[in-house]
């Protein structure tokens, strides 16, 4: 069987988002931002330090900062590029149209997907020279950058898949978005209360409290799929050290973590494309 390349969904998905004034406009204030924070860092941690000087440790720290913040910009600004992209053309009543053309549910759904994840792209992309100030001052090595960046590509897959899973199995993109960020939060948030919850567990039911006796498989689930926990130990390998002797499991986290999310993304892409014409059947 021939298969199309030619994807015509991502194609318009991608004239209008990047041919929009509020796209470039979003960019441009997101970069101002950038811009402020980094030398507002510099300029006070110079400042306070009384010599004018910029220690790596320092360059490292800021590095940090600019990672979570940028972690939870993927985790922010996703879900709501993801969460209407079914959900707004079926409120349209464009849905229909587009599903009599002759593009496959598989085309409409990684179109949909592709053109959101090129705009965030996009936006790490234009944020690089704000990063690259940190390798004037030393502490950060290009290839750490390397794995932040694909770390946030994965990040931005997964995410970018369940809110479009979830736009195709709600009718309303409001309660598509609600659904989205409620599993971003679970993930982000709820993950580590759990993790923190199953150590402490773990090491009351031991014959010594306060120490971890036997391995904790809970535990290291919950810190696995936390993004946050696996950025720490990205920034700080000592924070993975730290996972595997509380949980007695030695197995790399981004391991698990690369695991965890791509058969996460592969199972939302897939009930997607199950789900898109679903309606329809039901009315032959």
């Amino acid at each position: 069987m021939r298969v199309n390349m030619n994807n015509p969904v991502l194609i318009k998905e991608v004239k209008l988002r990047f041919r929009s004034l509020k796209s470039f406009t979003g960019i441009l204030f997101y970069l101002i931002a950038m811009s402020i924070f980094v030398f507002g860092f510099i300029f006070l941690t110079t400042q306070f330090t009384g010599k004018g000087f910029f220690r790596p440790d320092q360059s490292f720290f800021l590095f940090g900062l600019l990672t979570f913040i940028q972690l939870g910009l993927i985790l922010f600004i996703t879900p709501g590029l993801t969460a209407g992209t079914i959900s707004s053309e079926r409120e349209k009543q464009t849905l229909n149209m587009l599903l009599t053309t002759s593009q496959s549910s598989l085309q409409i759904i990684i179109g949909k997907l592709s053109s959101s994840i090129a705009f965030l792209l996009l936006m790490l992309l234009a944020g690089l020279p704000i990063y690259s100030l940190v390798f004037l001052f030393g502490g950060i090595s290009p290839g750490q950058l390397g794995v932040i960046f694909l770390f946030f590509i994965l990040t931005m897959i997964a995410v970018g898949s369940i809110g479009v899973m979830f736009s195709t199995l709600t009718r309303k993109t409001i309660v598509s978005m609600i659904a989205t960020y409620g599993t971003m939060i679970f993930l982000s948030g709820v993950t580590l209360f759990f993790f923190l919850i199953s150590i402490q567990v773990n090491q009351m039911s031991g014959p010594n409290p306060g120490l971890t006796q036997s391995p904790a498989p809970f535990a290291y689930f919950w810190a696995s799929i936390n993004p946050g926990i696996l950025m720490y130990t990205l920034l700080n390998p000592v924070t993975e050290n730290f996972v595997n002797m509380q949980t007695k499991i030695d197995f790399p986290v981004w391991a698990s973590y690369i695991i965890f999310y791509v058969l996460l993304s592969f199972g939302a892409i897939t009930i997607s494309i199950k789900k898109l014409r679903v309606n329809m059947k039901k009315l032959k």
